[in-house]
């Protein structure tokens, strides 16, 4: 998908979330250093339009998408290494399922897995990139 079209994917599908200030390449960069990982380029433009995002997507869908330099920290307090090794949370729909990264899969396909019971047997596939991700859950997709 070109800039242009993930651009206005972009405008579709986050229309209806409270958006962030764009985070720093900076912030992206120490992120990545810290978490010891590349993050896949498509969420890396949604970071440079919104650092993190909250509210409604698609019908009936709530998102929540942690800012950037939360990261490390969220995924250390829920414990995501420990239970789900291999997961690098990004988000939850504010309720029982966490969003993330598989980072188990060279794609780093987008993932959904329940915050209790989180085991990597729970993971379920929730797009093949963020903006698949995000068209998912605009059209209603179920995790």
């Amino acid at each position: 998908m070109c800039i242009r079209d993930r651009a206005n994917a972009f405008d579709k599908y986050l229309s209806s979330l409270e958006l962030n200030d764009p985070a720093s390449i900076d912030e992206i960069e120490n992120a990545e250093k810290t978490l010891e990982v590349t993050l896949p380029s498509s969420y890396k433009e949604f970071l440079r339009t919104s650092n993190g995002a909250e509210g409604d997507i698609g019908e009936n869908f709530y998102l929540m998408l942690w800012k950037v330099d939360e990261l490390a920290e969220l995924n250390e307090a829920y414990g995501v290494d420990e239970f789900a090794e291999g997961l690098l949370l990004i988000g939850s729909d504010g309720g029982d399922i966490a969003f993330g990264f598989d980072k188990r899969t060279a794609m780093m396909n987008i993932i959904a897995v329940p915050f209790i019971g989180m085991s990597l047997e729970e993971v379920k596939r929730a797009g093949g990139d963020f903006v698949d991700f995000l068209k998912n859950l605009y059209e209603g997709a179920e995790f």
